[in-house]
């Protein structure tokens, strides 16, 4: 792939007539650069440093959704140090959860002007920075706001870590780095509890957030290790190397002919997403799916303390550990991806490399059907006199079905809604984030009125109602595309979808 030839070069510094389309092409299309060389294209990478780049921002994924499920282990505490009911205490979660649904609208627009490298070290310092006043805090507010604004600043990879990710594999080769990355969002809030009980109980909540800087500082040097892989800001990179090797200021790259100011593009963004929420019904439907999931996963920050600390006299070191089963349940469902691999192949040859959004929900209905039935299966062993192990093991299938949900409706909006797809990942996240953030702040309420059995049963039915929707829209995805403003129009036949996938 090449930006201009040595021909090209000559003659736009020469008065000779050269060939055709030199003599019809316009100086500017002469010198704007709009290709890379095979050497620089992110495609191209070597395939160890593709994958280090994915473990590292999966890292980075982990222990930003990480530190916001921390702080339940440390409400108590913290409301007897302060003085406040563990009420507000419960805000440091919602607070931390609210400022990563924010922050996505400013990240965006960014990594867009200055490259996405650059917004994950800024974005890792500030996160690091930020929680050293939270850790040695001596007001409540000090608190809650910096735990908000840590939030705000570790929420880049909740918005651009999908795009670097696409930007190195192709689209027959993403299915597993993807996959990885959505699990390693769940695998955050599921994994600190293990270890967070026992250092709150063994040193203080104060520890908490100590071993938290430790882990954001070794993080953040790692980040080092990523490259810039956003193919408009390697171009710009480029046409600023042609000026300073060539002399000739006459290079430059489309993004820096662009006329739309930052603010505009962060105006637009927001406009786009609003667009999306309230008029795409199917998109709507989507987002408030799998928000109320992850409301259920915040939720149980609260909820698995009445059911193993009052019902079965754990310690907080024990109650860490009952988040095991959700874990294994993640582990179960990535190993999963080897097998739905072969499927996206199947199916990337079945339509000619070019499959109606509709067959990536046939990961969904397994993990639709799966959700409610973890859910059922915990709320009724939730029973003092039945063992704990019981509702540990309805997280196992919870855990899988949770994978497959998000797995599937993330590449559906991201294909449905490809000349929107930004817009349909951030409006996503914004309404998962109030979700997740509101829904700790009533758990405490509904276990106490409804009680283990009734509340966790709730759960379990709303998202029965929902569990229709992956099913739904499969059959009938390619009709309300038709219809829709904002998702892409249908180029094959509706009877063509065959596949067992779809």
């Amino acid at each position: 792939m090449q930006t201009t030839t040595d021909v090209e070069k000559t003659d736009a510094g020469s008065n000779h007539s050269g060939t055709a389309a030199s003599r019809n092409a316009t100086p500017v299309e002469k010198f704007e650069v709009t290709e890379l060389e095979p050497s620089e294209d992110p495609q191209n990478l070597p395939k160890w440093r593709k994958w280090l780049t994915v473990l590292i921002l999966n890292a980075g994924v982990i222990c930003v959704t990480g530190s916001s499920s921390m702080a339940s282990f440390a409400e108590v505490p913290t409301s007897l140090e302060f003085h406040v009911s563990t009420e507000v205490t419960t805000l440091s979660i919602s607070l931390f959860v609210m400022g990563l649904g924010v922050g996505p609208l400013i990240c965006g627009p960014f990594a867009e002007v200055i490259g996405q490298r650059i917004i994950y070290l800024i974005s890792f310092f500030i996160l690091w920075v930020l929680t050293w006043p939270v850790a040695f805090s001596h007001s409540i507010a000090v608190h809650m706001i910096f735990r908000f604004l840590g939030g705000l600043g570790g929420s880049a990879f909740l918005s651009i870590a999908a795009g670097t990710i696409t930007d190195m594999f192709s689209d027959d080769d993403v299915g597993t780095p993807m996959a990885a990355y959505t699990i390693s969002t769940f695998i955050g809030p599921n994994l600190s509890p293990v270890f967070s009980g026992f250092i709150v109980q063994y040193a203080g909540w104060r520890w908490l957030y100590y071993t938290l800087i430790i882990w954001e500082f070794v993080q953040l040097l790692a980040l080092f290790m990523v490259p810039e892989t956003s193919v408009p800001i390697l171009l710009k990179w480029k046409a600023q190397k042609l000026r300073r090797t060539t002399g000739d200021t006459r290079y430059y790259a489309p993004i820096e002919k662009e006329k739309t100011s930052l603010f505009q593009k962060i105006r637009i963004g927001i406009w786009h997403i609003l667009e999306l929420i309230f008029h795409d019904q199917m998109a709507l439907s989507l987002d408030i799916w799998l928000a109320l999931i992850l409301g259920i996963i915040y939720l149980a920050f609260q909820s698995f303390p009445i059911i193993f600390v009052n019902g079965h006299g754990f310690s907080n070191g024990q109650l860490g550990l009952t988040f095991i089963g959700v874990n294994i349940g993640l582990a179960i469902a990535m190993v999963c991806q080897v097998f739905f691999n072969r499927v996206r192949v199947r199916l990337f040859k079945q339509y000619n490399h070019n499959p109606p959004p509709e067959v990536w929900l046939g990961m969904g209905k397994i993990g639709a059907v799966l959700v409610p039935i973890g859910l059922y299966i915990m709320a009724f062993t939730t029973f003092k006199h039945v063992h704990w192990i019981a509702p540990i093991i309805g997280t196992i299938p919870f855990g899988i079905g949770v994978c497959f949900c998000y797995t599937s409706t993330f590449t559906y909006l991201v294909t449905a809604y490809r000349p929107m797809a930004a817009a349909a990942m951030s409006g996503n996240a914004v309404i998962r984030t109030c979700f997740a953030g509101g829904f700790p702040m009533f758990a405490n309420p509904m276990y106490n009125r409804l009680g283990t059995v009734g509340a966790t049963a709730l759960l379990a039915g709303l998202t029965t109602v929902m569990a229709p929707l992956p099913f739904i829209f499969a059959a009938t995805g390619e009709k309300l595309r038709a219809r829709s403003r904002f998702a892409t129009k249908p180029t094959t036949p509706a009877a063509i979808i065959t596949s067992p996938e779809a």
